[in-house]
């Protein structure tokens, strides 16, 4: 039943005539009271259906149409193509590169095939190579959005307007972190733009417009919702991207993904996809993180993030148990750079960043996002998490690009070697890692404790059968002394190249010694 029937309903119900004329006292005072009551049962019903007309009214269902928002969007919209010289089967740096062995390493595949299509037998040749992608223009004068990696290695960069007007276009800057640049056209008329919008207000199943060149394609746009937040894809340090179902392809890359009010609050950058085509699973660079790169580059050329100086890692449920935190959360500082901020604030290996500027760290990752997004030179404030107690530091931030640039990045303490990687150890089914202070506290170890402490113990692995769990120090391989996991590593390589089938360890375990013999493996 709608407002209207209930409200019509209602008042039929109130004016219907009555019968016969009430006579008497009890009878007349009868027939007042079921007039009241009547009448206040139809007022429930027409109130009923002013509030559900009101809900009606609140609610935002799918638009009956996009036309009018497209028409609006689809001028600031450009096409970008670049050209540069490359040799027969080189391949084209356009797709960011995953990590080693991430489960999106085989799957994602950006917009651009970086592949090149000749054979390793073909004469390596010279010959220009051109790429199609979008972008976006965001100033009236001619600043215009897009991926770094659509215009990466690029000799050339030509931007197309909704107009078809060819326009040769400038690099202002680039983020890589981000994989994000800044291009500029020289024009003689005022351009059109689109502002940015505020991604962090989107919510999953929020509307959202995708226009951009698939396929060369150029001022396509296609719809959908938003059907995930905070999408982790190891694209880089600060992921945090949108992901949604809007139908986007090879050459959306860099285009905008407006919300309902036309304001961009992502830019298209990646997707999952099998096959090379659009699946209904791709992902954009929240506007929130966006906007404050794009602006730096307009005015600097370059990016200027705020740096704290420390190297982070989860706080695990074990470790939030150990060190007394009621859940785990924040991020535990496995290291902190000699004289940066953080050195110079008292942050300490072993604490754990439960805020920062004032915004809480849920968890380690949301930590570099935070603290890159506040100003270079603010003055504020750290929360940690010390020997059981919060505790609030001072901290005045410096730059990351000037501490990469002075090579600061590579002086923290705790840091390590190639030799002192953990390292995962297929045959033994442990992953082990060097001693480190917040892995002696993490694992309540000696101060002066030696040998290699376990980190993971694989289900099921001969390390697993044999009772070895993380927390446990290796001490000594082959009766002799390891401190580092390359070590481990490399007893275990001479026993089998030696013929022997399995490898003597000596673990400590709660302060008791023994000796565990794991099989090597096949040689």
């Amino acid at each position: 039943m709608g407002p209207a029937s209930c409200f019509e309903r209602g008042r039929a119900f109130v004016t219907r005539p009555i019968a016969r004329r009430p006579t008497g006292p009890v009878a007349v005072a009868r027939a007042v009271g079921e007039t009241a009551l009547l009448r206040w049962a139809a007022t429930v019903l027409v109130v009923a259906a002013m509030l559900m007309a009101a809900a009606a009214a609140r609610a935002a269902p799918a638009p009956d149409s996009f036309a009018d928002l497209a028409e609006k969007l689809v001028p600031a919209v450009v096409n970008i193509s670049t050209t540069q010289k490359v040799q027969d089967g080189q391949d084209l740096p356009e797709m960011p590169q995953f990590p080693p062995g991430s489960p999106f390493d085989e799957f994602f595949r950006d917009f651009f095939n970086r592949r090149g299509q000749g054979g390793a037998e073909r004469p390596q040749r010279p010959r220009n190579a051109t790429a199609l992608g979008s972008g976006f223009i965001v100033r009236a004068n001619g600043f215009i959005v897009t991926n770094y990696h659509v215009i990466e290695g690029a000799e050339e960069i030509t931007v197309v307007l909704h107009d078809n007007t060819s326009l040769v276009a400038k690099l202002i800057g680039r983020d890589d972190k981000t994989d994000l640049a800044v291009l500029k056209v020289e024009t003689d008329k005022p351009l059109p733009f689109v502002d940015f919008g505020d991604s962090d207000v989107m919510r999953v199943g929020d509307w959202v417009l995708a226009i951009g060149n698939p396929f060369g394609l150029g001022g396509t746009v296609t719809a959908g919702i938003i059907s995930a937040r905070s999408r982790e894809i190891n694209a880089g340090p600060y992921d945090d991207f949108l992901q949604t179902d809007a139908s986007i392809n090879r050459g959306n890359s860099g285009g905008p993904m407006f919300n309902m009010d036309g304001k961009v609050i992502g830019i298209n950058t990646a997707i999952y996809s099998p096959s090379g085509g659009s699946v209904g699973i791709g992902f954009a660079i929240p506007s929130a993180l966006a906007r404050g790169v794009v602006d730096q580059i307009i005015e600097f050329g370059r990016t200027k993030r705020g740096w704290l100086g420390v190297r982070i890692q989860s706080v695990t449920p074990e470790i939030a148990e150990s060190l007394g935190l009621q859940k785990p959360e924040g991020a535990l500082v496995a290291g902190v750079t000699e004289g940066g901020p953080a050195a110079k604030a008292g942050i300490e290996t072993g604490d754990v960043i439960l805020q920062f500027d004032g915004k809480p760290i849920s968890e380690s990752r949301r930590l570099p996002r935070v603290v890159a997004d506040t100003p270079v030179d603010k003055q504020t404030s750290v929360q940690v998490w010390r020997k059981g107690a919060r505790k609030d530091l001072p901290v005045t931030l410096g730059e990351l690009e000037a501490a990469e640039e002075s090579g600061l990045l590579a002086s923290t303490t705790d840091s390590q070697s190639d030799a002192n990687k953990p390292q995962e150890l297929d045959t033994l089914g442990v992953t082990l890692s060097a001693l480190t202070d917040a892995l002696k506290k993490q694992y309540s170890l000696a101060d002066d404790q030696k040998g290699v402490v376990v980190t993971a113990v694989t289900g099921g692995s001969p390390a697993a059968e044999k009772g070895l769990k993380p927390g446990d120090v290796i001490v000594e391989v082959g009766q002799t002394e390891v401190a580092a996991p390359d070590d481990v590593a490399k007893k275990v390589t001479e026993a089998r190249e030696g013929g022997r089938k399995s490898v003597l360890l000596l673990v400590e375990s709660g302060g008791d010694l023994r000796f565990v013999a794991l099989p090597v493996g096949p040689g």
